[in-house]
């Protein structure tokens, strides 16, 4: 793929968490990599998080190579033989498969622990959770270099959302700020009741998906450095779907509406944002500047240029046969699917050039949705 000029001073990759369906992310990853799309921010939450630690903590050629032994060992387990044809058998396959993982676990992840949760003593080991992550902190520590992230300047930043079993609080841990280890992006994805909460400084986390399964909110949150950005959102639940029909079709949709981003909410909030800050420069220009404290020039200088963002967001389309176990489905031929699927809805998203254009300052922000407006 020949490589693309990007006006964009920053280039950021938000990813949503959505267990399985994250190979779809690693798809959109290389085909950015291939376009020279590099990102120099990153943000996930639980299987997002794992993925953009993978791809921040190794070098450019090395990416996509970590991104692909990564999940071959987290679906190497073949269930059928052979990879049937037709939706019906495709169904039962994809069904057999969730069935194994909820069994005996995932390679390279996680593994049920020895002792059932509800016959294990109150406190014990294992008494809140059904499965055991120490497999998943062996692959990190393989497949990341740790060091990296922690080099200032010349690395992408990452950040991975978790939140606080006894406050319930939503927090961000971000290279830019501290010194990330594997407990972080483990603390990110450890959803209950099947994975364990991981201890980081202190405290206790689960999964980010529990409050926010899409990290937009936190990049948009992040004016520090004045520049315009172009972010790659890539969600694993669609917002919209079809009427139910079935109780299988209930428990998937009721899962697409509880992880599913809320990219509208959070772009109307910058919007009003970015018009309040426009009236405060204006009405700062109008002040004399004998009559400015040291405080209001400063707030001044700041808004003198405000950064404007283009979303692409990239939403992963499930298949007809697939059910409401998608997400815990670690299939190899549906690996390889999703993976696929990312990939193409990618170079199709590029082969337009809409996005290539700053939106106004008026808004600060626009929305493109273009691999689905192309079909």
């Amino acid at each position: 793929m020949t490589p693309i000029p990007c006006p964009f001073g920053r280039i950021a990759l938000v990813l949503q968490g959505g267990g399985a369906l994250g190979a779809y992310q690693a798809g959109v990853y290389q085909a950015l990599h291939e376009a020279g799309l590099e990102p120099d921010w990153l943000a996930g939450v639980s299987i997002g998080a794992i993925n953009a630690a993978i791809i921040a903590g190794n070098r450019r050629e090395d990416r996509v190579p970590r991104l692909r032994a990564f999940w071959e060992r987290v679906t190497e387990r073949a269930v059928w033989p052979f990879a049937p044809e037709g939706d019906d058998l495709r169904r039962l396959r994809n069904g057999t498969s969730a069935l194994g993982t909820l069994a005996f676990g995932t390679p390279g992840f996680f593994t049920p622990n020895r002792l059932n949760p509800w016959l294990a003593p109150r406190g014990a080991a294992g008494a809140t959770a059904f499965y055991d992550t120490a497999p998943l902190r062996r692959t990190l520590e393989e497949l990341v270099d740790w060091s990296l992230l922690a080099k200032a300047g010349g690395h992408p930043r990452l950040a991975v959302g978790a939140v606080n079993v006894m406050t319930g609080n939503f927090r961000y841990f971000d290279s830019a700020q501290q010194h990330l280890v594997p407990e972080h992006v483990m603390a990110s994805g450890a959803l209950p009741p099947g994975l364990p909460m991981v201890k980081v400084d202190g405290a206790w986390y689960w999964d980010g998906g529990l409050v926010s399964n899409t990290p937009l909110q936190y990049l948009l949150e992040d004016e520090t450095d004045g520049r315009d950005a172009l972010v790659f959102q890539v969600d694993l639940f669609p917002a919209r779907g079809a009427l139910p029909r079935d109780m299988e079709e209930v428990l998937g949709r009721e899962k697409d509406i509880r992880y599913s981003s809320r990219t509208r909410m959070n772009t109307d909030a910058y919007t009003r944002h970015r018009r309040w800050q426009l009236r405060l420069r204006a009405a700062l220009a109008k002040v004399p500047e004998a009559a400015l404290t040291e405080e209001e020039r400063a707030l001044r200088d700041s808004l003198a240029r405000l950064p404007r963002l283009a979303i692409l967001q990239m939403v992963y389309q499930a298949r007809a046969y697939e059910g409401q176990a998608k997400d815990y489905e670690f299939g190899p031929e549906t690996m390889r699917e999703h993976w696929a699927s990312g990939h193409e809805d990618t170079v199709r998203t590029l082969a337009r050039r809409d996005w290539l254009e700053l939106p106004p300052e008026e808004t600060g922000i626009v929305t493109h949705d273009l691999h689905r407006e192309a079909e």
